[in-house]
């Protein structure tokens, strides 16, 4: 019993966390599913990977109805809580891309029905029959869901995005231009139609609205680095939800976490969480 909710803990976790957006949510569904696989009767459960991950899938839907709520009364945006990864974190490769933050975000304008959806049929490869008794709904209302939740996120993706390789090295030219407070450097690596998120949960000083604009996001940013409080921040590159991404910290705790979107050579978007409650994820 104990190994086979083992084998499958990171993909329980991959599962929730991509419903939820939150790493502490995610780990209290997992806990969550434990306490119900342990009270199953286990020689009745025919597939039990399959079992598992609709106990986690029903177990996010109904923390989703609660965490919208809180969300509408969130301070400023609301950003997926970041999470440190490796290359096999989304225990296949092709489902990395499904743990970027990029996703994760157009995710969250989805229903908490359609989320589920989209990730039982879009990464897990659920019959729409299997997906319909998961969700409590009819097949003829999961294709519906699913046709929209896929539009969806087709629509809120960036259509040219950086591989890997050119994402790193723009992490690394833009990393070196915020330890320069070089303005020039800043501005020629930010896409003219460039948009900053800032997550600080009204903890922390963010900003509360999207920045728009290479001028506006990169005078704001050196002037947030050059304020006394930051001076002894620490600012690396490593991999954050699959992807490259920027991890500061101050004495050898996780002062914010920074992502971002590139296209043809600049950044299109980015992505800074610095609010102490969603750094969890990415404590070494």
């Amino acid at each position: 019993m104990t190994d086979t909710f083992e084998d499958n803990r990171r993909l329980l976790f991959g599962t929730a966390y991509r419903m939820l957006g939150s790493v502490a949510d995610a780990e209290d569904i997992v806990q969550d599913a434990w306490i119900v696989w342990n009270r199953t009767d286990r020689e009745s459960v025919e597939h039990p990977k399959a079992y598992l991950v609709r106990t986690v899938t029903n177990l996010s839907l109904n923390r989703l109805t609660s965490a919208h709520a809180v969300r509408e009364a969130y301070v400023g945006p609301w950003l997926p809580e970041p999470l440190l990864t490796s290359p096999d974190v989304a225990e296949e490769a092709e489902l990395a891309d499904t743990v970027s933050m990029a996703v994760l975000v157009v995710l969250e304008t989805l229903t908490p029905v359609e989320r589920a959806v989209f990730l039982l049929r879009e990464v897990f490869g659920y019959a729409y029959a299997e997906i319909a008794e998961v969700v409590g709904k009819s097949e003829a209302a999961v294709r519906q869901s699913a046709h929209r939740a896929r539009e969806h996120v087709r629509a809120g993706r960036t259509r040219f995005t950086a591989d890997a390789s050119e994402q790193r090295e723009i992490a690394e030219k833009f990393l070196a231009a915020c330890a320069g407070g070089d303005l020039r450097e800043v501005l020629a690596l930010l896409a003219p139609d460039v948009v900053s998120w800032s997550d600080g949960g009204g903890i922390v000083s963010a900003a509360r609205r999207p920045l728009h604009g290479p001028d506006h996001v990169a005078r704001w940013l050196l002037g947030v680095l050059a304020k006394p409080e930051v001076q002894d921040v620490q600012m690396r590159i490593t991999e954050i939800n699959g992807e490259p991404g920027l991890l500061m910290d101050l004495g050898g705790v996780p002062f914010g976490a920074v992502t971002f979107e590139a296209a043809e050579g600049r950044i299109t978007v980015l992505r800074f969480v610095v609010n102490p409650r969603k750094l969890r994820g990415v404590q070494p």
